[in-house]
């Protein structure tokens, strides 16, 4: 928790680029996984942004290179021991802001590449490898990655890759993340932490507005997009976006998209406006105790609300009495987890930063009502 909390809360106050600064990078090499397959050795290399790689191998001595335009990588990943035709792998960031990823072969190999998109717009580059003398063997290699465009074939040395599929449509609700864990991370099988990153406002709703026109809408998608790449550079947790466009999303939506996902904590960005200048620094905020009475009221009261999960729990077919203690239980102890995690951020913030209050402050805001997920807004 503290790990996330320093992440977090540094990201918060270098915010940099976050609505494309000098110095900021498209895009953010997040995982590289290296599996030995039927016919060769399966590269998956996943980015947080929009870039299209170039893919070329060289001879004396054998090696594949793979450049990704304006990208860097804030954990830089390693190969823990050879797999398959790849002995090792090495990371270069290159003057002109590209990031250059080299795997130094075995042998002489053939490539084919092609693409994914997840849930929450991770792109995954795949490359398979075979050995140049038996290039038909790619036909038997059987892909464990489930593809949601046409896939992108490059030629063998040296290729530069045609233009990445367009992100499919934004899917009303979120699917938690499926993809290859990264080397050397959880053993297989460990379930990874989800933390949902709600960005702010958003479409019709554009949040404060700064004098030369810059919307909170925007500021908010833009450091929750590089917050959860934070996020998936930490072994054993997976971010999930409530919103990844700039579309209007109800509150309560934003917590039900939070639930579907399995999150484990929520955490709603906000860039906040006043008219007196000499106002600056950050908040983070928790759910009052009246808040949150009013809205288990709420779920006592509404029956759609009763076949849904609190603390993994149904309230479906329980008496009023033995539902208001369960729900109670669960609120509870969300509102205890969100308090320690924001004190924790608090904490951090102001070893880095410019903090308002340097106390977690309680309010009733609706994304923080979830009864079963520890929540914050900073």
């Amino acid at each position: 928790m503290r790990v996330l909390a320093r992440r977090l809360s540094m990201f918060m106050v270098t915010a940099c680029g976050l609505a494309g600064a000098t110095g900021c990078f498209a895009a953010e090499l997040a995982e590289v996984g290296v599996h030995g397959t039927e016919g060769g050795t399966r590269l998956e290399l996943v980015v947080t942004g929009s870039v299209t790689p170039k893919v070329f191998t060289l001879g004396s001595p054998d090696r594949l290179v793979v450049d990704f335009p304006s990208t860097r990588a804030l954990h830089p990943p390693a190969l823990k021991a050879p797999e398959g035709l790849v002995r090792a792998m090495r990371l270069a960031a290159k003057e002109d802001g590209s990031l250059r990823v080299v795997f130094d072969l075995t042998a002489a190999a053939a490539s084919h590449l092609e693409s994914s998109v997840d849930a929450i717009r991770h792109t995954h580059w795949i490359i398979d490898l075979t050995h140049s003398a038996a290039p038909a063997a790619l036909a038997s290699v059987k892909s464990s990655v489930v593809t949601t465009g046409a896939p992108v074939v490059a030629s063998p040395s040296p290729a530069t890759v045609r233009s990445a599929p367009a992100a499919p449509a934004a899917v009303p609700v979120p699917l938690r993340t499926v993809a290859s864990a990264p080397v050397g991370t959880r053993a297989a099988g460990a379930r990874q932490l989800m933390i949902a990153v709600d960005a702010g406002h958003g479409g019709e709703d554009p949040g404060a507005s700064g004098r030369d026109g810059t919307h909170e809408k925007d500021v908010t998608l833009a450091i929750a997009r590089v917050l959860a790449a934070r996020i998936n550079a930490e072994p054993g947790f997976r971010a999930v976006l409530t919103r990844d466009t700039d579309v209007f999303v109800p509150l309560r939506e934003r917590s039900r998209r939070a639930r579907v996902a399995q999150a484990d904590m929520f955490v709603s960005v906000h860039a906040d406006a006043v008219p007196d200048r000499s106002v600056a620094g950050a908040s983070v905020y928790v759910l009052s105790a009246h808040g949150a009475s009013s809205e288990a009221a709420k779920w006592l009261a509404d029956r759609e609300n009763a076949a849904d999960l609190v603390g993994g729990v149904s309230l479906e077919g329980k008496d009023h009495i033995l539902a208001s203690v369960l729900l109670d239980l669960s609120q509870s102890a969300a509102m205890s987890a969100s308090m320690s995690a924001a004190e924790q951020v608090i904490a951090e913030l102001n070893q880095v930063g410019e903090v308002r209050k340097t106390r977690v402050q309680q309010a009733g805001f609706m994304v923080l009502k979830s009864p079963d997920i520890p929540s914050m807004l900073i």
